[in-house]
């Protein structure tokens, strides 16, 4: 399985773009700016797109994609999201008004895309993946995801903030690969707590539900452009502070655009 991060950024400037993950050639995980740096042939072999949820950022090449590739594409492009997401899509983009209904274009019996309704807990089997959609915490409906293929797992949290059923799961499952927001520092931590997502404190304090035995590495994304350096020396001082119950300290990483991971 190869994950390509297209975008992680937690708003956009030069070289940062918002989330979007391109696993192997077929499957999109969220659809933010950094779908823009595909190619039409590249674009033309997603046939799934799986939507954390509907805040713009996660979305927002969605319809320019659908727009660049129909007239190639000989069927739909399968969106599968949450029961909210998917309304939020139909009456503020795919509205006639913001943009085309893609649901009904060309026609009803052959539209661009097609809507999949997925909820939490729920495996589906897409490409010789499967990927289970995972409990989120945020101010929408959201989920996150694990992706699964030849025994390697990688798992993406989407946007939350505290999420004690994410963690729950995550100690059943042999993760290779976590990605895990942290969108604001520490000075903005009722910010952050506000708008459901992590600072540095509240992710150190979450990491701290990862079993004792469980060890894999920690890639931290959707951080603000303006934030980025200061968040990760934040996390990084406190990651350096472990409780005396956890002996090893974790694997944390920041998460690049443009990196590729095969696993």
């Amino acid at each position: 399985m190869k994950v390509r991060v297209l975008g992680c950024s937690g708003a956009i400037a030069r070289e940062c773009r918002t989330t979007s993950f391109l696993v192997d050639s077929d499957v999109l995980v969220d659809a933010g700016t950094g779908v823009g740096d595909l190619t039409l042939d590249e674009m033309l072999g997603v046939d799934h797109v799986l939507l954390t949820h509907a805040h713009l950022d996660h979305v927002a090449a969605l319809p320019l994609m659908l727009d660049a590739i129909a007239a190639r594409r000989g069927s739909p492009v399968l969106v599968h999201a949450l029961a909210g997401t998917i309304g939020a899509l139909k009456t503020h983009i795919f509205n006639d008004v913001i943009w085309p209904d893609f649901t009904r274009l060309p026609t009803a019996h052959a539209p661009f895309i097609r809507f999949e309704e997925i909820q939490v807990g729920q495996v589906l089997s897409i490409g010789g993946k499967q990927i289970e959609v995972l409990p989120a915490v945020h101010t929408v409906p959201a989920v996150g995801y694990s992706v699964m293929a030849q025994q390697a797992r990688w798992v993406f949290s989407g946007d939350t903030g505290r999420n004690p059923a994410f963690w729950r799961r995550l100690n059943q499952l042999d993760v290779s690969m976590l990605v895990i927001e942290t969108a604001f520092s520490s000075r903005e931590s009722q910010l952050a707590e506000t708008s459901q997502h992590l600072s540095p404190e509240v992710l150190a304090q979450e990491l701290d539900c990862i079993a004792a035995d469980k060890n894999y590495p920690i890639y931290i994304t959707h951080t603000k452009p303006a934030e980025t350096e200061l968040i990760m020396s934040e996390i990084r001082k406190l990651e350096g502070h472990r409780p005396s119950a956890r002996q090893t300290a974790h694997d944390i990483r920041w998460l690049q655009a443009g990196q590729e991971f095969e696993l």
